[in-house]
């Protein structure tokens, strides 16, 4: 009795965890539904997914998390693939997961924003409601020129000139803050005005920019945004780093923390901000740009710097090619440091920083060992066809391809034409033009062509190598078996000649 008591109390104690779990706030939407509910929203995102996949899996917390917080704004919606393949079909589908913005039901296209909880939650809020919100009292105009991030504001537009700032808004909504007023409270002519963010505002530049053209043109909008928005220095962040990259950019690691220590974070950047000024007053063109050293450690690490340690800021230059350099001397109060470091970069005397192993002391093998070190000297050679595969160690992809590649490169090992080669992305640096974003990523390098090069998307046994190869190389494949052949055959004609 006291046995099945026991066991009828647990089964309540679980019924009751049951009714107490919480239900999903992640929509599921499938074949059945899908169209007739997605319209019913002004917004929402929508994960296209496979419950094998395991960036999805990944995903699913975080996505769960942002929903609950965006309930009764933004809608997250979840589709299974697996099971629901006309709905993903129809939305071309080929990877998972897929991300997209939908609009009143509509496509509006994929979603490139963070995959965390508060980035997603970020991104969204400022994708819902209008581009551009409506400024009523001065009340609202302090309150939303206050805020962490730049603030462009149209003030008394009318017509046209309202309907191109729009425009503008509308689609660069997903990177700024608009707002527009016509209360001629706070506006006495028509204006664009872009406010920089008060927690940023310094001495050597203005805390707003007006719009000076005479045309209002949705582009001439946009372009006056895109060269103002960040001034001389802005504070980069997880939210803007891509809108920074891929630009000639200095950066200036140090603890920067706007919201515990705003003074010590304005202290540095004042002084990478005064030397930055000097050069750009000279014609200099560089984009410059302040971060935290820990929320930016792996991209310290890419330059071979430890953040771990020290007060000082460490600098370095990315540029939009791919070079990389950093400040060896120690950054100092008085800024001569970095001006000595600035002046050096434009004067064309830095050594570019490159992430290397060691060369090789011994590469004889079938599979010639690449470095970033000895990168020109054996893939740019332009008097061979290379092949190379751009590996990391822990990648089981690569583990498996291992013994095929080595195949290959002892097929291919007397061809004097050809170079079959493998390279660790992961300790060394990659260089332009070549893009590794997974393991293995191979390329093929042409001779006379090596800015060009291909990337390999074909089958990974030694004959789909071969067969490609047989089609690309710039000369006829010499493969060891036939050489072999040749061999024997001319010591047979020797045998022959000798009994004649």
């Amino acid at each position: 009795l006291a046995t099945l008591r026991s066991e009828m109390l647990r089964l309540i104690f679980l019924a009751a965890l049951a009714g107490f779990s919480r239900a999903s706030d992640v929509l599921d939407y499938g074949d059945d539904d899908f169209e007739s509910k997605i319209g019913t929203h002004d917004l929402a995102l929508v994960e296209f997914f496979a419950p094998w996949c395991g960036h999805c899996k990944r995903l699913a917390p975080e996505y769960e998390t942002a929903a609950t917080r965006l309930k009764g704004s933004v809608p997250l919606v979840k589709v299974d693939c697996t099971s629901n393949s006309n709905t993903c079909s129809k939305y071309g589908v080929s990877g998972y997961p897929t991300l997209k913005i939908f609009r009143d039901g509509e496509d509006s296209g994929p979603y490139d924003g963070p995959r965390t909880a508060d980035g997603i939650v970020s991104f969204l809020k400022k994708q819902a409601g209008p581009a551009s919100v409506e400024l009523k009292d001065d009340a609202a105009f302090q309150k939303f020129i206050a805020d962490q991030d730049a603030s462009v504001i149209g003030e008394l537009l009318f017509s046209t000139s309202q309907a191109e700032y729009l425009k503008a808004a509308s689609a660069l909504r997903d990177n700024y803050r608009f707002a527009h007023t016509n209360s001629e409270i706070l506006a006495k002519k028509p204006n664009i005005v872009l406010f920089r963010p008060p927690r940023l505002n310094n001495m050597f530049e203005d805390s707003s920019v007006k719009f000076t053209d005479e045309k209002y043109t949705s582009n001439k909008i946009k372009r006056f945004i895109q060269d103002n928005i960040f001034g001389i220095c802005p504070h980069m962040t997880d939210d803007n780093k891509d809108q920074l990259k891929g630009k000639d950019l200095l950066v200036a690691y140090y603890d920067v923390d706007y919201d515990k220590n705003p003074k010590g974070s304005n202290y540095w950047r004042n002084r990478v901000m005064k030397v930055a000024k000097s050069f750009l007053d000279q014609g200099k063109k560089l984009n410059f740009a302040v971060a935290s050293k820990a929320a930016f450690s792996h991209d310290l690490s890419e330059f071979g710097l430890d953040g771990s340690s020290g007060e000082l800021p460490l600098v370095t230059i990315r540029t939009a090619k791919g070079d990389k350099y950093a400040m060896a001397e120690e950054f100092s109060r008085d800024g001569k440091a970095l001006e000595r470091f600035l002046q050096d970069y434009f004067d064309g005397k830095l050594k570019r920083y490159l992430k290397s192993e060691p060369i090789p002391e011994n590469n004889d093998g079938p599979v010639k060992v690449v470095v970033a070190e000895n990168f020109d000297s054996i893939v740019n050679d332009d008097s061979k066809d290379v092949l190379i595969e751009f590996y990391a160690p822990w990648c089981g992809h690569c583990k498996s391809l291992e013994p095929k590649f080595n195949e290959l490169g002892e097929k291919l090992a007397e061809d004097p034409n050809i170079v079959i080669a493998k390279m660790d992305a992961t300790a060394n640096d990659v260089p332009s033009p070549y893009e590794v974003s997974g393991f293995p990523t191979l390329y093929f390098a042409p001779a006379g062509r090596k800015m060009t090069p291909k990337k390999y998307e074909g089958g990974r046994e030694v004959s789909d190598f071969i067969s490609y190869l047989k089609r690309e190389a710039t000369n006829p494949l010499v493969m060891q078996e036939e050489s072999k052949k040749k061999k024997k055959k001319k010591s047979d004609d020797d045998d022959d000649k000798t009994e004649l």
